[in-house]
């Protein structure tokens, strides 16, 4: 999931999502050294990560696009998915999804020192061109996917992938819808696990 998904799946615990948001960034054990609830973030979101990458629905998804993408189509479903979850925000929040990505990047403002060194640089880049928001529509996503592609020298290609996106949008939604339900459910499962070791 990309990071609209690890955000909601926080369950509005304010440190938790930072944690689960800076979580690619924290490397092994380095996750020790934040607050608790910050680290639960961190295992949350590493526990999310494998929960989706074995996921059999997920896997349809990122069959669909191997052959053009190869080990880069992970990386892509994500993104899509979080288009999914932006555009069908209401059906999964009562707040606003231009009032919550606001509320999030006011929180990662306001605990600025506590982000690694490479989302303290990123963060401008995402409050500026309002990503969060943005990945509700399509054009949104082909500039997510554009970005994506300049930081892998334009080897991955990933900005052609909305191409398949609007060729297999009904398959990719259901997946997601199908799949998202899941989630939820084993996130909430998971955290409460994580509190309880």
């Amino acid at each position: 999931m990309n990071f609209l998904a690890h955000i909601y799946l926080s369950h509005d615990d304010d440190e938790i999502k930072i944690g689960n948001f800076i979580a690619d960034s924290v490397r092994g054990k380095k996750y020790t050294e934040y607050p608790t609830r910050v680290q639960l973030g961190i295992l949350l979101h590493r526990n999310i990560d494998t929960f989706t990458d074995a996921h059999p629905t997920v896997r349809l998804s990122t069959k669909r696009l191997h052959k053009n993408y190869s080990h880069y189509s992970g990386v892509i479903v994500d993104i899509l998915y979080d288009h999914f979850l932006a555009k069908n925000w209401k059906n999964y929040s009562a707040i606003p999804l231009a009032n919550y990505v606001d509320d999030f990047y006011h929180l990662l403002e306001d605990n600025f020192e506590m982000l690694p060194l490479n989302v303290q640089r990123l963060l401008p880049h995402m409050i500026h061109d309002n990503w969060l928001l943005s990945y509700a529509s399509i054009e949104g996503i082909q500039k997510v996917l554009e970005g994506m592609n300049r930081r892998t020298q334009n080897r991955s290609k990933m900005n052609l992938a909305v191409v398949e996106l609007q060729e297999f949008y009904d398959e990719f939604e259901a997946e997601f819808t199908s799949f998202f339900h899941e989630l939820i459910e084993f996130s909430k499962q998971k955290l409460n696990e994580l509190q309880h070791e």
